[in-house]
């Protein structure tokens, strides 16, 4: 590269690309931390089970209304157990996805969530 070093980079400045990083490095870390203490819920069956999620993906909480537990039909509980944690788990996926968009500006970056 000729003079003038990299193109929107502060003029080849390679100080303000360091800074530019840091900054960058410091918002992911500050929103990983804001999403990984947010809870994402999801009700099946009429709210007969609530299943909580936490930001780093893991369900955290499971709530079983006692008028939808019927031992002859366990198929159906576990059902509705399965469903609700799959959605809990899909809005905390897709809240880290809208998230990650906005600090990187729709750059796709593998490996980053």
């Amino acid at each position: 590269m000729a003079r003038g070093g990299f193109p929107n980079y502060g003029g080849g400045n390679m100080n303000n690309i360091i800074k530019q990083a840091q900054k960058f490095q410091k918002q992911m870390e500050d929103m990983q931390k804001k999403l990984e203490e947010k809870e994402f819920s999801a009700a099946v069956g009429g709210e007969a089970v609530v299943a909580i999620a936490n930001g780093k993906k893991q369900i955290v909480n499971i709530k079983i209304k006692p008028e939808v537990v019927d031992p002859d039909d366990i198929e159906m509980l576990q059902d509705l157990i399965l469903t609700a944690c799959n959605e809990a788990l899909k809005k905390a996926e897709d809240e880290t996805s809208s998230e990650m968009k906005k600090l990187t500006g729709g750059l796709n970056i593998p490996g980053m969530f």
